[in-house]
């Protein structure tokens, strides 16, 4: 009951936490706490590449992704996967612009590029299974909460490039869903230890407002797993 006291106030914190200092300043004062026997806590970032699924001429967009894992010994080399992607993106790139209804913009932008870039909290709840404690598979639903969303417009002129930002968040649902699974590898054979791995979520929820258009997010994340407050093993002598 303690952990799950601690692991409630963790989350609370961490999901109004909008910055990578606060992030890494809680995780260090958590860390420690945390880590049991049963219980892995650590920091996840690395690399996202998401598209739109169904939208054409989107091209993948390349973004960054941190927030902290959890995994939860249930038997064996059998785990319960979870945590929160504080920072995290979706969307994509390379489509063509629209009209925003003002001849002057409409004029200045129609031969530009249109970035859509949504940013949400999502939360993966995988089965984790481990083998020979280095190679690994997790698969399960991801669940998402869209917090801004906006349209970026770019174009490049003689005197320069050019870029408008619009915010669409009330374009999109607040929420997403969908199927998240890959495979890692542990660099060391100790239960906890630092981690490589890729997964791929394919959301299956239509997350746009506009009548007649069906958009779903979908991404390849590259990732690395860093334990936070795991007492180093002690030397021999």
């Amino acid at each position: 009951m303690q952990h799950l006291i601690k692991i409630s106030i963790l989350s609370f914190f961490l999901l109004i936490s909008v910055t990578l200092k606060a992030q890494v300043l809680i995780s260090l004062v958590f860390g420690k706490a945390l880590n049991t026997p049963k219980i892995e806590f650590g920091l996840v970032g690395g690399m996202n590449r998401s598209y739109l699924n169904d939208i054409k001429g989107s091209e993948g967009l390349n973004q960054f992704d941190l927030g902290f894992y959890f995994h939860i010994l249930m038997k064996n080399s059998s785990y319960l996967s979870t945590g929160v992607l504080v920072k995290s993106n979706v969307g994509a790139t390379g489509m063509p612009v629209y009209s925003i209804g003002n001849a002057d913009f409409d004029t200045i932008y129609k031969d530009g590029t249109l970035t859509k870039k949504i940013s949400c909290f999502y939360v993966p709840i995988l089965f984790h299974q481990r083998f020979n404690n280095r190679w690994y598979f997790e698969a399960g639903p991801q669940l998402g909460l869209r917090t801004k969303a906006v349209d970026i417009f770019e174009v490049s002129k003689l005197d320069g490039d050019l870029t408008y930002t619009r915010d669409v968040k009330d374009q999109y649902t607040r929420l997403d869903a969908g199927l998240l699974g890959g495979v890692g590898y542990k660099f060391k054979k100790e239960i906890k230890s630092m981690a490589v791995g890729i997964n791929y979520y394919y959301g299956l929820v239509n997350v746009n407002k506009t009548p007649d258009v069906t958009m779903k997010n979908s991404s390849i994340y590259f990732y690395m797993k860093i334990p936070i407050g795991v007492a180093p093993k002690p030397e021999k002598g």
